[in-house]
């Protein structure tokens, strides 16, 4: 069976990540959530939690979402320590997974951050005139074994709680089971990488950024 992975970042927060929860609980799916730590209040750690006891990933976006590749060794490993511990603080449990901000990257990043790198494959969902049609018909026809798919559950971001309405379905219609991150990699049977950044758990090293 055909595996895939629905990623989001920039949340958590108690707008349209409970909305996004809500569609995943309806389809009986999981994904996996790439915080931002300066967004965890004691009302959004609540729809954290409700993420992790539905089986889903909670993840690293930094604390602030820099552009890491111009910071410091120091100032890297601030920004990550920050948001693993917010994480483990809430879920008891250190991410494996980094979604560098702006997906910029760099050596000293890949140096300091002892994590998977994660990309994906995106839709531009973070324009806000990028219709809910046009986000879904873009995932849709990109949509592959082993890939990533890299979405926002930012606050005002409700068009693509919209688009998942229709992707959702879709693939499932089309036979894609619907995994974690870390399921993704482990159903593939893939051990990832140190210094790759990942859309597709398959990729090649001719795919990678570095």
């Amino acid at each position: 069976m055909s595996v895939i992975a629905l990623t989001f970042d920039d949340g958590p927060n108690t707008v349209i990540t409970p909305q996004v929860l809500d569609l995943l609980e309806e389809y009986g799916i999981v994904a996996s959530f790439f915080l931002i730590a300066q967004n965890i209040t004691a009302e959004s750690a609540e729809v954290v939690r409700r993420a992790k006891a539905m089986g889903c990933d909670i993840e690293n976006h930094t604390v602030t979402h820099p552009f890491m590749d111009r910071m410091s060794m120091e100032e890297i490993r601030k920004e990550v320590d920050g948001c693993t511990e917010k994480i483990v603080e809430i879920t008891g449990e250190a991410p494996k997974f980094f979604r560098p901000p702006f997906i910029a990257v760099s050596k000293a990043m890949y140096d300091q951050i002892d994590m998977t790198f994660i990309c994906g494959a995106g839709c531009e969902d973070w324009v806000p005139t990028v219709t809910a049609e046009q986000r879904a018909e873009c995932v849709l026809a990109g949509a592959e074994d082993g890939q990533i798919v890299l979405l926002h559950d930012m606050q005002w971001n409700q068009n693509t709680v919209e688009a998942l309405k229709t992707i959702i379905p879709e693939l499932k219609k089309r036979g894609y089971e619907f995994v974690t991150v870390t399921q993704l990699f482990e159903r593939k049977n893939v051990i990832p990488k140190r210094g790759w950044l990942y859309s597709n758990a398959l990729q090649t090293e001719s795919d990678n950024r570095l």
